[in-house]
Parts: structure tokens; C-alpha cells; sequence
């Protein structure tokens, strides 16, 4: 439908604009020589001067490049309104997911989270999660991991209530996440993504997300913490430098860096990192494990990872399989059972050795 939708309206985009275009430079052609025509007469009877035919020359030119440039400029005109229209719908959208009458503030968070047989679907009858049920204890490190579409992320959605579950029971606290307000159960989690977005301003307004009353001393704490001074304080303007959008004068790994002083600057309670070691370097990787380290000490760690060698130290690993856990336990535990864990294992630990 979308694709129907988009060709009919690019055929009639082509009919107008194939109109248009040519109306203008007929009715220029015929100005011009009905120009021509007038002068002509006028010239042989002495009443007009070439300088005069010149000059009404040039009016009739300035009359029509407007409108010329106007029928050039319809493409742009035309994506600027489709633009328009779509930043409108999005203003009035309407939330999917809203907080209850009743709604209560999280003022504390150990950090204790549980799922009790959730179900969760994005579309009609095509399950993402299947009776999923486990526990996150305060300060403990708790890794998943499976294939892509296993369900891993969306785990991570709804701890931060982006959607709402169709069955079971998420508790955070041991309190029902519908019954907390989403603004004050998300100021306990700091996140860390895969696709970082910085915004086209400072690096301090970046990790402080545009916030004036964090003083500078603890944005530089924050980024020290992480190991992000040494590369912060080596640009001409430190923490005022300007950042491109979506962090495009950045490395990969520099960006991540970024994103982990922002994450971390508000102490929470609850550290969320989804393959936020992907697709950096070696040398950044090890500056952001020695920081999660600390991070793990202090809060309560939900990792979502690819590689394994990242979270061998976690207190306990889920594999996920189509919506469903197949195996829980710590890294040794899942070795030793020779399951899909250990195949996982052993896959990495081969293709690391072929690229030695």
C-alpha cells in the first residue's frame, strides 16, 4: 500500500511539474515575441530606440525568472510540505502508553526488577515474548544473549515501560511498573545504546542533555569516570567543543564514550547497556569494561551483548531463543550443560583464533 501510495503520488508530482514547466516557458516565448512584434512597428516609425527595446527587454526577463525559478523550486516545495505535514502529525500524536489516576512517584530504587510469565506482542498474535519470568536483584549484573529477534531488546523496552505488556506482571521494587509514573521510575535508569544520537551542540550540553544546573565540575567527573577526559580535554575547546549532529566529527568509540559520561552522570540506580560495545575499537571497549566494572559495584546491570567475552563476569546469563529462555545461569554453569550457550562459545572462540 505504501509503495502504491508512494507512486501515485510521485506520477502526479511528475503530471503537474510536466505542466507547469512548460506553461511558463510558452508564455515567456510568446511575451518575448509579441515583444518583438510591437517593437518592430514602433522602431520602424521612429517612436522607439534600440536602447528602449532593450530596456523593455530586460523587464519582461525579470518578470518571468521568478517564476521560472519558482516552477524549478516545485520539487523542493513539494517535500517541504510532505515534511511539514508529517513534524505536524508527530506533534499530535497522541501517547501509546500514559501513566494511571492513581499513579505513584519512585522516589527509591534498589534496583530489583522481576518478570512473571510476560507475554508481550508488537503485532496480532506474533509473539515476541513467551512466558518469560525471571529476577534481577539489587546490584547484581545480568546478561542476555541470543540471536537477533530473540527478544533481547524488547526485554530492555519494557524494564523502561516503552510499551505495555498484554499478560504477567513486570515489578519493579516489587511495585507493578503500570503503577508507577514513567518520568520518575526512568530518572533511576541510565542507558546505553548501540546507535548513539548526539545532538548538534556542546559536549557539555550533550551529557548534561541541556540541563544548566549540573555544574561543569561534575560533567568532567562524569567523563573522567568513564575514561572520556583524555580525548575531551586534548580538543581546542574541551567540554565547549561543538559536536556535528549525530556525532559525525566523532569516532565510534569516542561517541560511546559520550553517551556512557551522559548515562552515568546522574548516579542511577539501574545501568542498561544494549551492544554498546559493537562497533567500537579494541582500546575503547577496554576503557568502557574497566568503567562497567565500577558501574557493576554500584548498581544493578542489565547487558544485552553479542560478545560473549563481554559479559563472561556477569552474575547471571539468559539465552534467549524465539521469544523464549532456554538457558540461565553464570558463565561457568552454561558451559559446563553443553548447550546452546557453549555452542555460542565456541562458535567466537573458533573465529577469534582464525583471525589470529
Amino acid at each position: 500500500k505504501i509503495s502504491k501510495d508512494l507512486r501515485k503520488s510521485y506520477l502526479k508530482e511528475v503530471l503537474i511539474f510536466g505542466i507547469f514547466r512548460p506553461m511558463i516557458f510558452i508564455f515567456s516565448t510568446l511575451g518575448t515575441i509579441t515583444l518583438f512584434y510591437f517593437a518592430a512597428k514602433e522602431m520602424a516609425s521612429g517612436r522607439m530606440s534600440i536602447g528602449q527595446l532593450m530596456g523593455y527587454s530586460l523587464y519582461l526577463g525579470n518578470f518571468f525568472r521568478p517564476i521560472e525559478q519558482l516552477a524549478d523550486q516545485y520539487n523542493i516545495l513539494q517535500g517541504a510540505f510532505a515534511s511539514a505535514e508529517k513534524i505536524i502529525d508527530v506533534l499530535e500524536t497522541k501517547p501509546e502508553i500514559v501513566d494511571a489516576e492513581d499513579a505513584i512517584e519512585l522516589e527509591t530504587f534498589s534496583g530489583h526488577i522481576e518478570f512473571r510469565n510476560v507475554w508481550f506482542q508488537y503485532i496480532q498474535d506474533e509473539w515476541v515474548l513467551k512466558d518469560v519470568s525471571f529476577e534481577v536483584k539489587p546490584n547484581e549484573t545480568i546478561a542476555f544473549v541470543g540471536a537477533t529477534g530473540s527478544g533481547k531488546t524488547t526485554i530492555l523496552s519494557l524494564i523502561v515501560r516503552n510499551y505495555d505488556i498484554q499478560a504477567g506482571e513486570i515489578l519493579v521494587d516489587g511495585i507493578d511498573i503500570r503503577k508507577i509514573k514513567q518520568s520518575s521510575l526512568r530518572k533511576h535508569v541510565g542507558q546505553m545504546l548501540q546507535d548513539v544520537f548526539l545532538f548538534n551542540a556542546t559536549i557539555k550540553e550533550n551529557i548534561t542533555l541541556f540541563d544548566d544546573s549540573i555544574d561543569i565540575e561534575e560533567v568532567k567527573k562524569a567523563a573522567e569516570y568513564v575514561g572520556a577526559n583524555e580525548f575531551i580535554e586534548r580538543l581546542s575547546d574541551g567540554y565547549d567543543h561543538v559536536v556535528l549532529e549525530r556525532g559525525n566529527n566523532f569516532s565510534a568509540g569516542q561517541r560511546q564514550l559520550i553517551s556512557f559520561a551522559r548515562a552515568i552522570l546522574y548516579n542511577p540506580n539501574l545501568m542498561i547497556l544494549d551492544e554498546a560495545t559493537a562497533n567500537i575499537d579494541s582500546e575503547t571497549e577496554v576503557l568502557i569494561q574497566e568503567s562497567l566494572v565500577k558501574v557493576m559495584n554500584i548498581s544493578t546491570t542489565i547487558v544485552v551483548a553479542h560478545r560473549l567475552s563481554t559479559i563472561q563476569h556477569s552474575d547471571k546469563i539468559i539465552v534467549m531463543s524465539d521469544g523464549e529462555i532456554i538457558e540461565r545461569g553464570n558463565h561457568f554453569d552454561l558451559l559446563r550443560q553443553k548447550g546452546h550457550y557453549y555452542q555460542l562459545y565456541e562458535l567466537q572462540f573458533e573465529h577469534q583464533e582464525k583471525n589470529l
